[in-house]
């Protein structure tokens, strides 16, 4: 399965992006960061993970550097760029008002 399950389109590049904000991590860790912070409930492949920070860093939103692990293993980190930053901030905003019309609708129907 590629794609993480149950997330709207577009909702991993907000995910990465909040994963990212206040530290650099490399794949692995923003994979198992989403799953621990969304209770075991979403997992992300890495066939649509690795695709999605290439597309990211290609974009500017975020920047790679490759360094090493706790375990001593060569790893690329990503952190937000400026742009990525502000792409962050647009994104919460639309999400916020996106799950809001969403519930209204499912409380209302």
């Amino acid at each position: 399965m590629g794609k993480p399950t149950g997330l709207v389109q577009g909702t991993l590049d907000l995910l990465v992006l909040r994963t990212i904000e206040h530290e650099p991590k490399h794949g692995w860790a923003i994979a198992k960061r989403i799953q621990q912070v969304s209770n075991e409930v979403l997992k992300v492949q890495q066939g649509s993970l690795y695709p999605a920070l290439y597309r990211l860093e290609k974009e500017g939103l975020i920047a790679g550097r490759w360094a090493a692990t706790d375990t001593g293993r060569e790893a690329k980190f990503y952190a937000l760029t400026r742009t990525g930053r502000a792409q962050l901030k647009r994104e919460v905003e639309a999400w916020t008002r996106l799950s809001v019309a969403i519930d209204l609708v499912i409380r209302e129907a």
